[in-house]
């Protein structure tokens, strides 16, 4: 094997100022690889990464430029830009959508994640689609996810305070549902979640009823669920999802978004079992970005796609490759790592590991990760491919969660798998990159007030030579995670695409 690069999903580099999992974890495994071989760190947030200043990064963020070689500019970028430019008004799905309700005497839909996580969406472009609404004299309701795992576990009171405001000033938008991410943005196949979401906003069918969307929160958190986990609500005297209606996504990241989608443009799916209980209305479904390049629905900002990823560019050379994670991050080292293409490249070797079923990570904080360990070492022993990329999940969902204590076991978890893999990459005489896409369980909050949220920390980058030690070589400062791609194909000998502008990291 030539090349490994492992990603610790969510270890990121606190600053001292809350708990932080990660540094109270026991983890001598990168810890003695850090001794040995060179030690840096990357920025992982901003426009660093493509998003707008201030904003953390993600994993769909991270392994797009991971893969891409170079800064992606992000769907949120372009959608932001395009509000505060006015081009987002001339938007030809937006406007279709809007023309489609209008003719039938239909309302829009607004469905997303009502916060400024900034992961899956951002309420700022609801509003700005509200105050469209309301320019256009275009009757619109809103169906609000509410966040709690990219946002505060209780901050949906003041993000459904500000919508309802904002309803308010623009004379349409009223909320129609409430519903917890759990539910509406489920990505695993639980598609009695998603089914629970869809009941509320087709046929207003819930356990629990409120009179406004904070009235709703307010609700949940007296039964001590908070926003992740709200059950959908209706909210009284909302409307249903009809024949003639147009639905209007504002959610920019896919993933989350698909099973939901499915449903309301009735996509069906062989992993969907109890697909015969739903038949959604005869409605114009708008996705914001590309959800799935199978959906045959209109996109509002079709996809800009890097070409000469770092897939693209082994495969072109006849390199194989190992692409290895639990089933909560597989998208993100074969879709997102491949430019946000549903590609597969020649000699590229897939395995999947189902992530555990249960209900929350903190339950059993060691994931899948030995299971994704056994894997690779199989995979490498017994076809020893020349490149492998493997994602850690455990630091970033169980960090998800609040637990602080869980986040340690996670990473002392994640610690001891490394500590496997990296002996048998030594013996496979390969060079080993380990870093991280985005922090996580390196800021958990208080007791108190847990945080649930990525962080905008910085993350390391360790590089370790095929014998073992730093080859020589130290790691540049001011890296990104655009110079990965170029410092891999560096140490295997490859020349770089003049589509990727990183630069290597190693000096």
């Amino acid at each position: 094997m030539d090349a490994a690069l492992i990603i610790l999903d969510g270890w990121g580099l606190g600053d001292g100022t809350s708990r932080d999992a990660v540094e109270a974890a026991d983890t001598p495994n990168f810890d003695r690889l850090a001794d040995a071989g060179a030690y840096g760190t990357l920025e992982v947030a901003g426009r660093r990464v493509g998003l707008p200043d201030g904003q953390m990064g993600n994993s769909e963020v991270g392994h797009l430029n991971i893969g891409a070689g170079r800064v992606v500019y992000q769907e949120y970028t372009r959608i932001s830009d395009s509000i505060a430019d006015g081009s987002f008004r001339e938007n030809d799905a937006i406007n279709t959508a809007f023309d489609n309700a209008r003719e039938n005497d239909g309302k829009v839909h607004f469905v997303g994640l009502v916060s400024d996580g900034g992961v899956h969406s951002d309420h700022e472009h609801l509003h700005a689609l509200i105050e469209l609404a309301g320019d256009r004299d275009v009757e619109a309701v809103t169906h609000a996810i509410t966040d709690g795992r990219d946002t505060s576990p209780t901050g949906g009171r003041d993000y459904l305070s500000t919508l309802e405001d904002v309803v308010d000033e623009h004379g349409t938008g009223d909320v129609a549902t409430v519903t917890g991410r759990y539910y509406a943005m489920d990505r695993d196949q639980n598609w009695e979640r998603t089914k629970r979401a869809y009941d509320a906003m087709v046929h207003r069918e819930a356990d629990h009823e409120a009179d406004s969307a904070v009235e709703a929160v307010e609700q949940s958190y007296d039964r001590d669920v908070t926003d992740e986990f709200v059950e959908p609500t209706i909210i009284a005297g909302g409307p249903a999802l009809e024949d003639g209606d147009s639905v209007v996504w504002f959610n920019f990241r896919s993933d989350r978004a698909r099973q939901l989608t499915r449903m309301l443009a009735d996509i069906r799916s062989e992993d969907w079992a109890d697909q015969s209980e739903t038949s959604p209305p005869d409605a114009e479904v708008v996705m914001l970005t590309q959800y799935d390049k199978t959906f045959d629905l209109p996109i509002a900002y079709p996809p800009n796609q890097p070409e000469q990823v770092l897939g693209e560019v082994l495969a072109d050379a006849d390199r194989t490759q190992l692409r290895i994670a639990e089933s909560e991050k597989y998208a993100h080292v074969t879709y997102f790592l491949n430019g946000g293409r549903e590609i597969e490249f020649d000699g590229e070797i897939r395995e999947i590991v189902e992530s555990p079923d249960v209900p929350t990570y903190d339950l059993q904080p060691e994931m899948s990760a030995p299971e994704v360990t056994d894997t690779a070492v199989d995979v490498i022993e017994s076809d020893d491919p020349d490149v492998l990329v493997l994602n850690y999940a455990n630091p970033d969902m169980v960090g998800h969660t609040g637990d602080y204590e869980a986040a340690i076991e996670a990473v002392e978890a994640v610690d001891a798998q490394l500590g496997r893999l990296a002996e048998t990459l030594r013996d496979a005489g390969a060079h080993v990159l380990v870093t991280a896409d985005h922090g996580n369980a390196d800021d958990m909050g208080t007791e108190e007030d847990p945080h649930t949220a990525h962080t905008y920390n910085l993350v390391p980058l360790v590089y370790v030579a095929d014998d073992g030690s730093d080859g020589g070589r130290t790691v540049r400062e001011g890296g990104t995670l655009a110079d990965i791609a170029p410092t891999i194909l560096e140490l295997i000998d490859l020349a770089q695409p003049p589509e990727m502008t990183g630069e290597s990291l190693l000096e």
